[in-house]
């Protein structure tokens, strides 16, 4: 039992110094803790200034919002990318080249088309409201009137007449005349037809070879052998010999030059 009794002592030592840390801990007094600070946002306490300045800020955000499309169907991207993905898909190469090359060509070709318009925005527009001698509403309205001419230079009448009439408007004398939701929407389609008929023409010499070995496949009774295995070496050799790439980049070129 006296060895029980001296087994519990060092318990009764700890039991004791833990319940005099505690009430010396409770005894001291808790810091203050500072509160979270508010934040309030007020809107229009500004007075027209500060209203200004918002609305500025959210017209660039949604110009921010809107260049995608701005650069899709207000640029010459649309063919390009089109007409490259006709030669993708007329080869049968499946994923090759990817999507991200394609794109990037496209992207580069479309810089090189519009540099000229964009270096009369750069020098009508964007400069002289750098300086500060023209307005922002002044700079947008310098800014359009590049970029409209040269949607309307690659605009079909008949496009452009089509959503003319649905909206009523009189027959505009000249460029300035047009709205730009009148204008987008029909060079869009006319890229579009543009773009569909460079395609076809593309098509047609691989098409060609795919008859060709499908009828000698079947003469020769092989019919569990798939053409496609057969004709895409020799489509892909054509596309070699005949420097593919340097004429469909010619011919896009080209067709923006006129």
């Amino acid at each position: 039992m006296k060895t029980y009794k001296w087994a519990l002592i060092p318990l009764l030592l700890v039991m004791s110094a833990f319940l005099l840390s505690a009430t010396a801990w409770a005894a001291d007094p808790v810091p203050p803790v500072d509160p979270i600070p508010g934040v309030s946002v007020n809107i229009g306490s500004g007075g027209t200034a500060g209203a200004s300045s918002t609305v500025s800020i959210l017209l660039l955000l949604t110009i921010l919002s809107l260049a995608p499309s701005i650069l899709v169907l207000m640029t010459s991207f649309t063919r390009i990318v089109i007409v490259l993905g006709f030669v993708r898909t007329s080869l049968g190469t499946q994923q090759m080249p990817p999507n991200q090359v394609l794109i990037g060509l496209a992207l580069f070709l479309t810089f090189f088309v519009m540099s000229p318009t964009l270096s009369e925005i750069n020098q009508v527009a964007l400069q002289p409201y750098l300086k500060g001698t023209i307005t922002q509403t002044a700079a947008l309205q310098q800014a359009a009137t590049p970029i409209k001419k040269f949607m309307f230079s690659h605009t079909r009448e008949k496009d452009l007449k089509l959503f003319l009439d649905y909206t009523k408007a009189p027959k505009p004398s000249g460029v300035d005349d047009i709205s730009l939701t009148t204008l987008v929407p029909a060079y869009a389609i006319s890229e579009l037809k543009s773009a569909f008929q460079m395609g076809f023409m593309i098509f047609i010499p691989f098409l060609v070879i795919d008859m060709v070995v499908s009828s000698t496949l079947m003469a020769m009774g092989m019919m569990m052998l798939p053409p496609v295995m057969i004709s895409l070496p020799f489509k892909i050799l054509l596309f070699i010999l005949v420097d593919g790439w340097y004429l469909v980049v010619k011919s896009l070129l080209i067709s923006y030059s006129t």
